[in-house]
């Protein structure tokens, strides 16, 4: 039984782009982009990719990584690492989405330190610093405490500045506390099987965040800000942007 465990949840099909973890990207799936990255980054972590399709675990397991085949019909990513978890059976849990091929072991170590700690979850954010990204519905926002605790998560641009109406130029953005919530998380076992065990809150079916089912149920996710570059592939623009990145 290790202590801890890297999975990553992949869902074959994405409503804003789809099947983009197959998506090539000069030659090489997404998917297997994000892969190569983790076992470069984090190479002492065992590392498990939790899938929902066998054309996933085929490309996964054919490039010589492990894959979980999980329920397809899995409402999140956390149900499937949950799932996933009952073979792999780590003490501690580190998600890394299956879109961010950016990962570094900065980050990973960050959430490996955080979830030994007195908070069932813990997270990473980065600092926005265009006023487009601010207040694009796709980037999801976080609002911390100065004790590195998650207030609240939102698509809206929080926090809101009343002064303006809510208008708010780059260095507005990059003078205030604006943080955009990143992907990445880590859970400590037992808190896995109870987060999929509770229903999901209202503030999460409004959203479609399913971060808030944690606050909601009055846990607590600690929280530490990264200045890493990152390139979340939600879409196929952003999968140009990673392309363009690699050179």
């Amino acid at each position: 039984m290790p202590a801890f465990a890297i999975i990553v949840p992949c869902r074959l099909e994405s409503t804003r782009f789809p099947r983009k973890l197959l998506h090539q990207i000069k030659g090489k799936p997404l998917v297997l982009w994000v892969a190569e990255r983790i076992t470069e980054q984090a190479p002492d972590l065992p590392l498990w990719f939790a899938v929902d399709n066998l054309l996933l675990a085929e490309c996964i397991e054919g490039a010589g990584f492990r894959a979980i085949m999980t329920d397809a019909n899995h409402p999140s990513g956390t149900d499937r690492i949950a799932q996933a978890n009952r073979r792999v059976r780590a003490s501690y849990v580190i998600n890394v989405q299956a879109d961010e091929p950016l990962v570094t072991d900065r980050q990973i170590q960050s959430l490996a330190r955080m979830i030994q700690g007195d908070c069932p979850m813990a997270t990473l954010c980065t600092p926005f610093k265009r006023a487009e990204d601010f207040i694009n519905p796709n980037q999801v926002k976080v609002v911390i405490t100065k004790t590195g605790r998650a207030l609240y998560f939102s698509r809206a641009p929080i926090p809101y500045q009343r002064d303006t109406a809510g208008q708010v130029d780059d260095a507005w953005v990059a003078a205030n506390p604006c943080f955009k919530h990143l992907g990445l998380y880590a859970y400590k076992a037992d808190f896995l099987e109870r987060f999929v065990s509770l229903p999901p809150g209202k503030l999460e079916q409004i959203e479609k965040l399913e971060q808030l089912r944690v606050l909601g149920a009055g846990q607590s996710i600690a929280i530490e800000v990264t200045e890493d570059p990152s390139i979340g592939v939600d879409t196929a623009e952003d999968a140009k942007k990673f392309e363009a990145y690699l050179g």
